[in-house]
């Protein structure tokens, strides 16, 4: 299976709104009539022609005789934490699956993880999605899907009010459509996200994190994990390409918008990169940046050797980084229970 799907001509989702108004006026239509259409697909999540009253009867059926047909994916289950973490399985229309997080927050409100691919060819060795490998990119729509579908398994009177790239795969691999999908849940009659409440997480592509700065104006997270080349090449392999200097430097390129920050992503493995040198060096690495750090205890699954550090050494870590006025959180572990935390999602085949 080639890594870039070909994307369906005829399917509603994928079309930017100037391509559907494109194909309606080739029929002889008006351009309002591409506008009801995205409208009905975007904002108010139609997930069928049929569903679409207000567009004449004879121009659904037309679209459906010449094979248009709307999303590319379906919810196939949802598991539940205790926590209140649900874990959505998407199942899309070549057979593949893709898991998509909501996390509660406060006051009702959820934040919703998003996958980009079907697995992950960056390989980093304490992530599960990782031991998978890279079967496939998403299309723009299968991502869009994701977004469009997730509000219909909230609680009633919960609603998302912030989308993260940061499930299955590495966003800026599937650079184009990652931005097509930004592009339409931000867009007008989209579900409509504002760019500060969208993050993209990268493990480090550097040409790409440049490309993002230029076109989206999107929050930015650096999967870190580790503060010197040699750590962070046995964990990442992606560094070898693109090692710390060259990813910082990239990171200090950003055009971040005013009153935002950066945030680094920092899984703790016990033994490995929780050391109070390893602190030490954080801080200098992240030195004059507009920074925020996340420090993420690693969640186990079956397979690597690593450890989640004792509650005394996460503490540690983070005190060193306290004391030198560098903004840190410990994210606390939810989803755990169902494999829904960060570094565990992906099909098992013994998935109940």
């Amino acid at each position: 299976m080639s890594i870039r799907p070909p994307t369906p001509e005829r399917s509603l989702t994928e079309m930017s709104r100037e391509s559907l108004r494109a194909a309606l006026s080739a029929m002889g239509e008006p351009r309002y009539r591409a506008d009801q259409i995205y409208t009905w697909i975007f904002a108010r999540g139609a997930r069928s022609l049929e569903a679409m009253t207000d567009t004449p009867k004879a121009l659904r059926q037309r679209l459906a005789d010449e094979g248009y047909t709307v999303g590319r994916a379906l919810v196939e289950k949802v598991r539940e934490s205790v926590d209140g973490t649900r874990k959505l399985q998407f199942r899309l229309s070549d057979g593949a699956a893709i898991e998509s997080v909501l996390i509660p927050m406060p006051g009702g409100l959820f934040t919703q993880c998003l996958s980009s691919q079907v697995g992950c060819a960056m390989d980093c060795k304490f992530c599960y999605t990782g031991t998978m490998g890279l079967s496939r990119h998403l299309t723009a729509g299968e991502i869009v899907d994701q977004v469009l579908l997730a509000p219909g398994t909230l609680p009633a009177g919960a609603r998302i009010d912030h989308v993260v790239y940061m499930g299955m795969g590495e966003p800026l691999h599937n650079f184009d459509a990652v931005l097509q999908s930004i592009v339409t849940i931000c867009g007008d009659d989209g579900p409509g996200y504002s760019f500060k409440r969208v993050t993209v997480s990268t493990s480090g592509l550097v040409p790409q994190i440049d490309r993002l700065g230029e076109v989206a104006p999107v929050n930015l997270a650096i999967s870190l994990n580790a503060t010197t080349d040699e750590v962070r090449d046995r964990l990442m392999p992606v560094n070898k390409r693109y090692p710390l200097a060259e990813l910082i430097a990239a990171v200090r390129r950003y055009p971040l918008p005013p009153r935002r920050k950066l945030t680094f992503e920092y899984v703790l493995l016990g033994g490995v990169n929780d050391g109070d040198d390893d602190a030490r060096r954080l801080v200098k690495l992240l030195h004059r940046l507009p920074a925020r750090v996340n420090l993420i205890p690693w969640n186990p699954f079956d397979g690597p050797a690593y450890a989640r550090p004792t509650e005394e050494r996460i503490r540690a870590f983070q005190r060193i980084l306290l004391d030198r006025n560098v903004t840190v959180t410990v994210r606390v572990t939810k989803g755990l229970d169902i494999d829904a935390a960060c570094g565990q999602l992906g099909e098992r085949p013994d998935a109940a």
